[in-house]
């Protein structure tokens, strides 16, 4: 017997009948806020999804992890649709007119060579997007906290670099990454060491100014570093 096959239109509704008064009692109970640790963790499982996909070409948990990511999507919308803000539809509408809006070399009439011109005009698509619209974070704070902090490193360093003064270029990094190396050489190890630790994060951010001038992600290089490691002492295969 050939399995059923649900549509889009199926899974939104199939929600809205667990948010109902006759539906479930847990996700009657879910909000926006008690959901941010679900949409944080799928998240996550869906990149670990993508890396197993890499490895070894298994798409089928992938394709799970999708699903339970959308499902976060559709949860929120349909909350935010009972609370009178906007419905799945105005999220699907939003994000569709972003994609038009920010590819005016596909939709319209720009131009983009190269995938660094389609950021370029990205950033400043963007920008002029922000314009006259009144702001809830600074152009700092909107980078979220949420986010790994070498991530946000990062941003924050590029936003610093484009908005307020220039930092570092590679060799001023390179050089002050070498001197902070000496600086903890001289240090006598012990635990919770106030100076050791603003040593070391002025170690990361030097790091992460390199990582931003060359484009490179910290967090996977770390990741990778990680699994050598666990492969090499457990003789484990990668998933």
């Amino acid at each position: 017997m050939e399995q059923k096959k649900y549509t889009y239109e199926d899974f939104v509704e199939i929600i809205r009948k667990l948010r109902s008064e006759n539906g479930c009692p847990w996700d009657r109970e879910q909000t926006h806020m008690s959901l941010r640790p679900c949409m944080m963790e799928e998240a996550a499982e869906t990149a670990a999804a993508i890396r197993i996909y890499d490895r070894t070409g298994s798409y089928e948990n992938l394709r799970e992890e999708l699903g339970d990511v959308l499902l976060q999507v559709v949860m929120h919308s349909c909350i935010a649709e009972e609370e009178g803000l906007f419905t799945l539809e105005d999220v699907v509408s939003g994000v569709a007119e972003k994609m038009i809006r920010r590819h005016p070399h596909v939709f319209g009439e720009g131009t983009a060579e190269t995938s660094g011109e389609v950021l370029q005009n990205w950033e400043e698509i963007k920008k002029q997007e922000k314009q006259g619209k009144e702001q809830t974070e600074s152009p700092l704070r909107e980078i979220p906290v949420e986010l790994p902090a070498l991530t946000r490193a990062s941003k924050v360093l590029k936003k610093v670099d484009r908005l307020y003064e220039p930092q570092k270029d590679f060799a001023a990094s390179a050089e002050s990454l070498q001197e902070i190396s000496g600086n903890i050489r001289k240090i006598v190890p012990k635990d919770y060491d106030a100076e050791l630790s603003s040593m070391v994060g002025d170690l990361l951010l030097e790091v992460s100014n390199i990582s931003r001038i060359c484009k490179l992600s910290q967090e996977q290089i770390l990741t990778d570093k990680v699994e050598e490691i666990i492969e090499k002492y457990e003789k484990s295969p990668k998933i």
